[in-house]
């Protein structure tokens, strides 16, 4: 289970079609109902609690309405047996860039930083986002029901804004756009900055007290204004004439400093977790989120007493920069031992949101190796479910089983946290999902090629 970094793609989407064939007919069937319930499985709530054996799910009108055991199934929903299968939460990933790009190697296709704009803290991703994507389709298929989808920083030390989507089929997956405002700080944002964490900081600073300055003129969160919408701010006038953010740019760090819109801070080391945990003084409104924080458990205690939340990376434990000296794959279990929130995220770049499992397991791993600290099964499964769901400020509507929350629910033919197993069924607001995607079909063109069938290169 500590494996660094097995691909679990392959064999996930080959367990997608093995086993279980009474629950993939009767998901077939399901596409567009939302009441059903599932029975004879092995429920894990997403709370950080053990799984229940034997459990039930019910769901109605795409809203789970109970889950555990002894619960009892109502007249009138379609039932499912589980036959012993995992249920599960869907997936929630705090921090990625699902939607904003198709292929990596590819900028045409790419959305994720805009590193040429005149604009950075207004630049907000949710017009940009693709359902159709292929990343999307493939990491609905690995249990991936929900994320927050983030900027990279292009040019300035503010990526802009975040938005909150569902991974259903459909044609528009943003629930909740300018969800949040991404900042980079530490050695990128130092070098975006000017040179050095000084300039960096100097910048952070500056724009935000232009932002508490332009809202100070203008009333932009007064009750009823759009705050983090740069729209808004289309007939403001007065701006100071030694400002060095735009007008958009300032109205869209208005609800930042009013503490309406949470910041997400990008920082690794302790002291610059420090400087950042700093900057409530001032600004005492501040939402702050911090990402990354590789050497985080070595200012845990200061975390969890200023009750702000990390996205860390998982296993991160070298010391590939200067700012990571003190990584360590302690770092999660240590910080959540202290009492901070700590969801699993950063998935970037080649870090598909699928592999989240692999690496909550692997922190299940951790915990069984003498002198190091990791977390229990239930803590690693919360990690990448409900804790992810509360730091994205939506807790209270998906990330869990709990009664009332959204019926985003996975079904697995194993333990969800152990590489060999996959996912059979995957259900977004009750509605069950397909899946198939890009790979699915590659994969079942080419496993059994018959002559002439392939195209001329593969013959």
């Amino acid at each position: 289970m500590i494996a660094r970094r097995i691909r679990r793609g392959a064999v996930a989407l080959l367990a997608a079609t093995v086993a279980m064939p009474a629950l993939a007919q009767t998901q077939a069937r399901m596409q567009t109902s939302a009441d059903w319930a599932i029975v004879n499985a092995r429920v894990a709530v997403g709370d950080g609690s053990a799984p229940i054996e034997n459990g039930v799910v019910v769901a109605r009108g795409g809203k789970i309405v109970a889950a555990g055991a002894g619960v009892a199934v109502p007249a009138g929903v379609r039932v499912i047996d589980a036959g012993g299968k995992w249920v599960t939460p869907g997936l929630v990933i705090a921090v990625t860039d699902l939607g904003l790009v198709d292929v990596g190697a590819v900028s045409e296709s790419n959305d994720d930083d805009a590193d040429k704009a005149v604009f950075n803290a207004a630049l907000d991703v949710s017009v940009a986002i693709d359902p159709d994507a292929p990343p999307v389709a493939v990491s609905r298929t690995g249990g991936v029901t929900r994320a927050a989808v983030a900027p990279v920083a292009g040019n300035a030390i503010f990526a802009g804004q975040g938005a909150v989507i569902d991974l259903a089929a459909t044609a528009d997956p943003v629930t909740r756009a300018r969800a949040f405002q991404y900042v980079e700080l530490g050695e990128r944002g130092a070098s975006l900055a000017g040179g050095s964490r000084v300039a960096a900081q100097a910048l952070l600073r500056n724009a935000l007290r232009e932002a508490r300055e332009l809202d100070r003129r203008a009333g932009l969160s007064a009750p009823g204004v759009a705050g983090g919408d740069p729209r808004m701010v289309s007939s403001v006038q007065g701006q100071a004439t030694d400002t060095l953010l735009t007008r958009f740019d300032a109205a869209a760090l208005v609800p930042v400093v009013t503490g309406r819109q949470p910041l997400y801070v990008h920082v690794d080391r302790a002291a610059d977790i420090r400087a950042t945990l700093a900057l409530k003084r001032e600004f005492p409104a501040l939402r702050l989120v911090v990402v990354g924080a590789a050497e985080g458990w070595r200012v845990a205690g200061e975390l969890a007493a200023a009750q702000v939340p990390v996205i860390a990376t998982a296993l991160t434990d070298l010391p590939g920069r200067f700012e990571t000296l003190a990584a360590t794959q302690s770092n999660v279990g240590r910080m959540k031992k202290a009492g901070v929130k700590v969801a699993i995220g950063n998935f970037y770049d080649g870090e598909q949101p699928r592999y989240a499992p692999q690496y909550a397991g692997n922190l299940v791993g951790v915990a069984r190796v003498p002198g190091a600290t990791g977390l229990t099964w239930g803590e690693a499964l919360a990690a990448i479910t409900s804790v992810p769901a509360e730091i994205i400020g939506e807790g209270d509507h998906f990330g869990s089983l709990k009664p009332g929350r959204a019926a985003d629910v996975v079904v697995w033919d194993g333990d969800p946290l152990e590489v060999t197993s996959g996912v059979v069924a995957v259900y977004v607001d009750g509605v069950a999902q397909s899946l198939v995607n890009h790979q699915t079909r590659l994969r079942d063109r080419y496993r059994h090629p018959q002559e002439g069938s392939l195209p001329k290169a593969y013959q």
